[in-house]
């Protein structure tokens, strides 16, 4: 099955952020990773030559696959028509995640180097339904989503992410099991949903806090601004003492968790 729009200017492998995996042996070992089976619902971004979706797609009760280039449409032909994948043609991160159906309860995909980011935090919001995601991604991205505060590499997406899921780095991946061959190293990332995730209202104060990161908390939320907070520094200077911060204290320093009581002193909810 096949769901489709408009078609997108043709761009190189390279150029899109695709490195297709070339090793049989890693594309294996992912599945077992995932440890998906019959009563699952799969999502993949960045299907490719299709090299992962026909493994995965004998195992599972349905699978979304996205790939963005239609260059790769022969290659994707034989996938397209098994009759539990459905083929989204289009820009992973302006898909609605929300209107897969049936709804994916596992990600499982190697993930295109320039879009990791933005569709691992996207699927955590848009689809709670998601319980696992068995992902590859650069190295440093893996290394950015389990930081731990305090770390340089610390920042918003890591609490936004943490605020949802445990997140683990399964092994490191040597760059020859590539084509093209990637200039960085990468990783098996799994995350595992632990919570609903952050509401607006701590994803917009994460944001905001992180704007400016030499700047204290309180200084970046006044530069950035923070809706239905008018006073933001302020606000944000009185909340960090509550939760026995100093009140020049920086966004780095705060966990995952104290985002969320501080948002919710800010709009009023802790009260």
């Amino acid at each position: 099955m096949v769901s489709g729009r408009a078609r997108p200017p043709e761009r190189s492998p390279r150029r899109l952020g695709q490195n297709f995996l070339a090793d049989p042996n890693l594309l294996d070992a992912i599945v077992r990773d995932a440890a998906v089976g019959p009563d699952d619902v799969v999502l993949e971004v960045g299907a490719g030559e299709g090299v992962l979706s026909e493994r995965l797609a004998p195992k599972v009760a349905h699978l979304h696959t996205v790939e963005i280039d239609r260059g790769l449409e022969p290659a994707l032909a034989a996938v397209a028509a098994l009759p539990n994948v459905t083929l989204h043609w289009g820009d992973a991160v302006r898909l609605d995640y929300a209107a897969l159906d049936p709804a994916p309860n596992a990600m499982v995909a190697n993930l295109p180097y320039s879009v990791a980011t933005p569709v691992i935090l996207e699927t955590i919001a848009a689809l709670p339904s998601l319980q696992n995601w068995t992902v590859m991604v650069q190295l440093e991205i893996a290394e950015r989503l389990r930081a731990a505060p305090g770390n340089k590499t610390y920042g918003a997406p890591t609490a936004v992410a943490q605020l949802a899921c445990e997140v683990e780095l399964v092994r490191k991946v040597d760059r020859a099991v590539f084509k093209p061959r990637p200039r960085v190293d990468s990783a098996i990332l799994r995350l595992r949903r632990v919570g609903p995730g952050a509401d607006q209202a701590t994803r917009d104060l994460v944001r905001a806090a992180f704007a400016h990161r030499r700047k204290t908390l309180a200084r970046s939320l006044e530069l950035t601004g923070l809706r239905g907070v008018p006073q933001p520094r302020q606000a944000a200077r009185a909340g960090l003492a509550r939760l026995g911060f100093s009140e020049s204290a920086r966004a780095e320093q705060l966990a995952p968790s104290d985002f969320a009581a501080l948002s919710a002193i800010l709009q009023g909810e802790d009260s």
